[in-house]
């Protein structure tokens, strides 16, 4: 008898479904790429004033890792320079800018004027800036505008702080205002506690010169804690980050960098920008 062949039916390859996964897999990692290359593009774009100027203009420096970085931020220091045409530029100083050379101090990227210097006075209720009495003098006879802060202490009292001060600076005509610098939150003592502390420091300073302080602090910390219960003040708002390129309209002052380099000083320097000209800049000075 012949013996039946058994034929095993097999399934077809279905090569279709391997190619349309291929398919997806490559066409999801083009359009990744194509999303970045249009985000890069988009960047490049909007800071392309900044990106002209120091790949231009600064193209014969060597490109070190230090230099590479600092271009970084250089172009996002332009880019918010030219936003603000027409505003006042200034600069603030501590003893650790080191020794500063006064009559060299004129003008930042050789095109913005610095027309005042905030300088650092104090700090808590026992320590003087050992570069204040020199600076002051320096930007006085720089012409530059000036103004003298106080760096706060939380944990100390506030009344021994705002005597330090008030014993190192003599404010004269043309001077701004005294400024307040806290940065830090309490170890020892509540939020409410420091807040009664930091009242009694602007009062103090104010009785004595007759003018209304400023305060300096961060922008997180300035919404946090400060914006609602000390409304009645003029704030001077520290904020770096890379997205911000306006002033904010209830801000007096813009510490937008820390990462500047001024002629006539060593090392990096904040730049400030005053939320007007330079008009009205000196009619915010002590009379």
């Amino acid at each position: 008898m012949r013996k039946k062949t058994v034929r095993r039916k097999t399934n077809p390859v279905r090569k279709s479904k391997k190619k349309a996964a291929v398919f997806s897999g490559n066409f999801l990692r083009y359009s990744i790429a194509a999303v970045l290359v249009v985000l890069l593009a988009a960047i490049g774009y909007h800071y392309r004033g900044g990106l002209a100027y120091y790949f231009g203009f600064k193209s014969d420096k060597i490109l070190t890792e230090e230099n590479q970085s600092k271009r970084i931020s250089d172009v996002r220091n332009f880019q918010v320079l030219q936003k603000h045409e027409g505003k006042s530029i200034g600069i603030d100083v501590s003893e650790y800018q080191g020794k500063i050379n006064w009559s060299y101090v004129d003008t930042l990227e050789k095109k913005y004027p610095l027309h005042y210097v905030f300088i650092r006075a104090t700090v808590g209720k026992d320590r003087k800036d050992r570069k204040f009495q020199q600076n002051w003098l320096g930007a006085k006879e720089n012409k530059m505008i000036r103004g003298a802060y106080h760096y706060y202490r939380p944990n100390e009292n506030s009344l021994e702080q705002a005597e330090l001060f008030i014993q190192t600076v003599t404010l004269k005509k043309g001077d701004l205002p005294p400024v307040l610098d806290i940065e830090k939150l309490p170890k020892n003592q509540s939020v409410a506690n420091l807040k009664i502390g930091l009242k009694r420091w602007l009062k103090a300073v104010e009785s004595h010169y007759g003018v209304k302080p400023i305060i300096y602090t961060g922008e997180r910390y300035y919404d946090d804690f400060l914006k609602e219960e000390f409304s009645d003040y003029l704030f001077w708002i520290a904020n770096y980050n890379f997205y911000r390129e306006e002033i904010g309209d209830d801000w007096l002052f813009w510490q937008f960098t820390e990462k500047a380099t001024v002629p006539g000083i060593k090392g990096k320097v904040d730049v400030n920008i005053y939320n007007g000209d330079l008009q009205q800049l000196q009619f915010i000075a002590v009379e």
